[in-house]
């Protein structure tokens, strides 16, 4: 029997904690990167964990609570946080390859990525569109949404890495994550169009500007990293010879974008919390800032690299610090959360 507070946590679970799993792999992964392998290795194993309870958790609450499930599926705030699933499961499977060169393990989290990218996008996105009642552009629309790019990043970012142990399929691999990087890219521009639009010309209060806006910066700075994989493995494949000035100057597009939300992302975030005086607390969606801080260390490190332009390596490392403190602080407040909540 499953005690009454813990039911109703397991039945509110929101379909974006798995925001966990993404912040956590893209911080260890960046750690991996930057050469801090003994903090790389803690934090796959730890995220090895948190993504298998995440798991039991969902399964639990599919099976007990499907009303609710039924309920946060056609909720235009609440869906997208299920495309979470997508890019966690996609980012550990990077976590396999970088840190623990674990191919099959990392090829099997793709082809489950995949599986559920097409399953989550085609059905989210048909239950919001076909659904009489709307909120409207105020209400239901926030950088929530973008994680719906994340995912689809997240798939060729893993399928660039994994490309070449696929010997004499690897030339498909590549198309599909070209495929994949552009069609991502092109959801980007539909949906921070809206989210812009929304910003500039609609009223803001504190709680609007919930913990999801940094995925404004995080889904186009994982745009950066899947462009910039694709320029590193260009030389193995005469179509993305062909390509390259185009996802050169993509991949540099994307990252500049990214760059350019980080100042005013932080004058939000100051207006919010010490101008208005909004409280900060524990929320599942903090996870969703971290992660963004992590995919542009990541992002950055890569760029320097397929850009060749190794005096950008500066940002990387002094990004990676901010994104430790980030994790850290996160994590402090989930554990202090969870004990109160068992109090």
């Amino acid at each position: 029997m499953i005690d009454q507070p813990r039911a109703e946590r397991i039945a509110g679970l929101h379909p974006a904690y798995f925001s966990m799993v993404m912040a956590t792999g893209i911080v260890s992964v960046a750690s991996q990167l930057l050469a801090y392998r003994a903090v790389a290795v803690a934090m796959f194993a730890l995220n090895a964990i948190i993504y298998l309870a995440l798991w039991v958790l969902t399964v639990v609450r599919i099976a007990k609570y499907r009303p609710r499930v039924v309920a946060d599926l056609h909720h235009h705030g609440r869906a997208v946080g299920f495309f979470t699933i997508v890019a966690a499961t996609c980012v550990l499977g990077t976590q396999c390859v970088v840190i623990a060169g674990m191919w099959r393990t990392a090829a099997a989290l793709w082809i489950l990525g995949i599986g559920l990218w097409a399953l989550l996008t085609y059905s989210i996105f048909t239950i919001l569109i076909i659904k009489q009642e709307k909120p409207t552009l105020a209400e239901g629309m926030n950088g929530g949404w973008l994680v719906s790019v994340v995912a689809a990043q997240s798939v060729a970012v893993l399928g660039v890495q994994l490309a070449q142990g696929f010997g004499l399929y690897e030339q498909r691999i590549l198309f599909f994550c070209l495929a994949m990087w552009l069609g991502g890219g092109m959801l980007y521009i539909w949906i921070i169009s809206l989210i812009f639009y929304r910003y500039t010309f609609f009223p803001m209060n504190p709680a609007d500007l919930a913990p999801p806006y940094w995925v404004n910066m995080g889904a186009v700075a994982i745009s950066a990293l899947a462009g910039s994989l694709l320029v590193l493995a260009a030389d193995r494949s005469p179509l993305l010879i062909g390509l390259l000035p185009f996802a050169r100057g993509l991949t540099l597009l994307f990252w500049a974008t990214a760059t350019w939300w980080i100042p005013m992302l932080v004058i939000l975030g100051f207006w919010r919390h010490v101008y208005r005086r909004f409280p900060l607390r524990y929320d599942p969606l903090y996870w969703g800032a971290v992660f963004p801080l992590g995919m542009y260390t990541v992002s950055s490190f890569r760029l320097a690299q397929a850009m060749d332009v190794p005096y950008l390596l500066f940002i990387p490392r002094g990004f990676l610090v901010v994104s430790w403190l980030a994790w850290t602080a996160a994590m402090m407040a989930f554990v202090t959360s969870s004990l109160r909540a068992r109090g």
